[in-house]
């Protein structure tokens, strides 16, 4: 195991059970199963923010601009 370096996770009964039964199906050890469930999950894209991060000014700070511009809160009769 050279440059591995031993680490202790605490796991819910559940999960630890799941661990166990997965990695017994694909005949690996649990250990090599968490470190490829850790592996993938690094791979991942980080979000970039999405819906709410556009790089403009947020609703919240221009609010008396949309009131006012598009009438937003007020009532038709």
């Amino acid at each position: 195991m050279y440059g591995m370096h031993r680490t202790t996770i605490y796991l819910p009964e559940d999960m630890k059970a799941r661990v166990a039964e997965i990695a017994r199906i694909r005949e690996i050890t649990e250990a090599e199963f968490i470190r490829g469930a850790i592996e993938k999950a690094l791979e991942r894209p980080r979000p970039r923010g999405g819906l709410f991060h556009s790089g403009l000014p947020d609703l919240a700070s221009r609010d008396e601009y949309y009131l006012e511009k598009w009438g937003f809160g007020e009532w038709e009769s």
